[in-house]
């Protein structure tokens, strides 16, 4: 009880700035691989020319795209400017380099680009006012208005970083993280008590991602520094969706929402 008051407290205080911190989280990997793309242009291209073997020329679009497409994303959404179109093409890039990278292949960084596109969707679905539909032709009533699916839907994904986290070994420890952070998981795929599970994830992540990412420890020229940084980063934006989820609640597909009704 003395948690919920806390968290209610806490949404009242912040309820102004919540969500223009969120969107700051969710596009931060973005900002982060749009500068790096600029800084690293020839090793990029150099890496995408040799890997894919599709020329020169081929190989400084992709870079192109990726540095305009995630920087002029992140200064729109930053604007609240064309957001919607914004989300679009930092969806379109999140497919471009999960098959450029062959990140397809790999189950947890498709898990977390994953969950990376579920903040984006929270990040859609509150870019759009409720009485209007992005769909001609879809009706805009609240129990099926594509707000809601999207809400769901990103609430779904958002999970799936937290999947990666889980530890498959016997220690006690290790148990209690498990059996806590899935039925955290769980409560904000559903959307029962949303706000408070979607708090303590945040919390959780906030210390797991200072702790075991922490890029600035490692020198600059290590291969570790580079892959501490994108995960530090991606782990942010995760941290960003669900502080969407903390200031804007579940959306009306939801055990929260149903209560209301009951």
């Amino acid at each position: 009880t003395r948690y919920l008051c806390l968290l209610r407290q806490f949404l009242r205080v912040t309820k102004q700035y919540l969500p223009h911190i969120a969107r700051l989280c969710l596009i931060s990997t973005f900002l982060e691989d749009g500068i790096r793309m600029w800084f690293q242009w020839s090793e990029q291209k150099e890496y995408i020319e040799t890997t894919w073997g599709c020329g020169f020329f081929l190989a400084t679009l992709f870079v192109l795209i990726n540095l305009l497409g995630q920087l002029g994303g992140c200064i729109l959404i930053l604007s609240r400017n064309f957001v919607q179109y914004a989300c679009f093409g930092l969806f379109g890039i999140i497919a471009l380099q999960t098959v450029a990278y062959s990140i397809l292949w790999d189950p947890k960084f498709l898990m977390r680009n994953l969950a990376l596109g579920g903040g984006l969707l929270l990040l859609l679905a509150e870019s759009r006012s409720e009485g209007r539909s992005m769909f001609a032709g879809v009706p805009t009533m609240r129990e099926s208005s594509p707000k809601q699916y999207m809400q769901l839907g990103g609430r779904v994904l958002l999970v799936l970083m937290f999947m990666t986290l889980l530890h498959f070994d016997t220690s006690f420890l290790s148990i209690l993280q498990n059996l806590v952070g899935t039925a955290l998981i769980v409560l904000v795929a559903i959307g029962f008590k949303t706000k408070l599970a979607a708090l303590t994830l945040v919390i959780w992540l906030l210390a797991i991602n200072v702790y075991f990412n922490a890029f600035w420890t490692i020198p600059a020229y290590k291969p570790m520094h580079d892959f501490l940084k994108y995960d530090f980063f991606q782990t942010t934006s995760v941290i960003g969706g669900l502080l969407l989820v903390v200031a804007l609640g579940p959306g009306g597909v939801s055990m929260d929402e149903k209560k209301k009704e009951w």
